[in-house]
């Protein structure tokens, strides 16, 4: 079985070698010594190295870095395999495809990938190009979609980080606002709607004449709803919403004429 020293660590994994006999002491990785009293180090141990610099990067805890490491030593093979292995570290997670299979040590979230491949006894480490900023903004929009009833603190988190990589995303914008209006917290709402990627969607306007209703606003009110109609004349609800505020302000024929186009629009 082939093993390496701490120069290859140096050179393979980028760690110096008072990080690698620190990691030694914190009991992240077991070297045998050699010959000469010298650390050899295993391919299990190269890999569980360059998984804990990933994960010690993304400032986590060394009580979950020691963890995800643990099971990871317990399933790594013990010699690389020809075809390679693949590894990816979402959070605390590591996640390791061995040919057609794929096996994860623990849960959370961390965007980081490398692949770890053996090509003519040559260990080579190589770290994958971070997902384009349109795929991690639609797994985070996901996500986000899927834990709003469920916990909708985390996926307002999880809709601002989408907004982070892709300002412009219409529908996450809305469905943050939502939420946040849903939780009383209507400034922040009113802040999402109020740009310009919003000016131009009739339901981010629809809903910004909801909250603008709910904080007394009506005459603000009527006019995004308006707004909603003039993008989408066929949007029933801001037409219903409009009959009844004209109604409330005695506005007779406004209010009329546009429960009218609701009653057209919804038969």
């Amino acid at each position: 079985m082939h093993d390496y020293s701490i120069a290859d660590i140096e050179r393979l994994v980028g760690l110096s070698r008072g990080v690698v006999r620190s990691l030694i002491r914190q009991a992240f990785v077991a070297p045998h010594r050699g010959a000469r009293r010298e650390y050899r180090f295993s391919f299990q141990d190269l890999l569980l190295l360059r998984t804990a610099k990933a994960l010690s990067g993304a400032h986590l805890s060394n009580r979950r870095i020691t963890r995800s490491l643990r099971e990871l030593r317990r399933r790594l093979p013990e010699h690389a395999p020809i075809s390679g292995l693949s590894l990816r570290a979402v959070g605390d997670r590591v996640s390791v495809r061995e040919g057609q299979l794929e096996w994860q040590s623990d849960s959370g979230q961390y965007l980081l990938a490398l692949d770890v491949l053996v090509t003519n006894g040559t260990l080579h480490i190589i770290e994958r190009s971070p997902a384009p900023a349109s795929a991690q903004s639609d797994q985070l929009f996901d996500e986000a979609a899927q834990l709003e009833n469920s916990d909708p603190q985390r996926a307002i988190g999880l809709y601002r980080r989408c907004l982070e990589l892709d300002g412009e995303r219409v529908e996450a914008r809305i469905n943050c606002a939502r939420l946040l209006h849903q939780a009383g917290q209507f400034d922040l709402a009113e802040q999402l709607y109020r740009v310009e990627a919003c000016s131009g969607d009739a339901h981010a306007l629809f809903n910004l004449g909801v909250l603008l209703e709910d904080t007394g606003r009506t005459a603000q009110a009527i006019d995004s709803y308006l707004a909603a109609i003039s993008v989408d004349p066929g949007f029933a609800d801001a037409h219903y919403n409009l009959a009844r505020l004209y109604e409330i302000q005695g506005n007779q024929p406004h209010m009329i004429r546009h429960l009218r186009q609701y009653r057209t629009l919804i038969s």
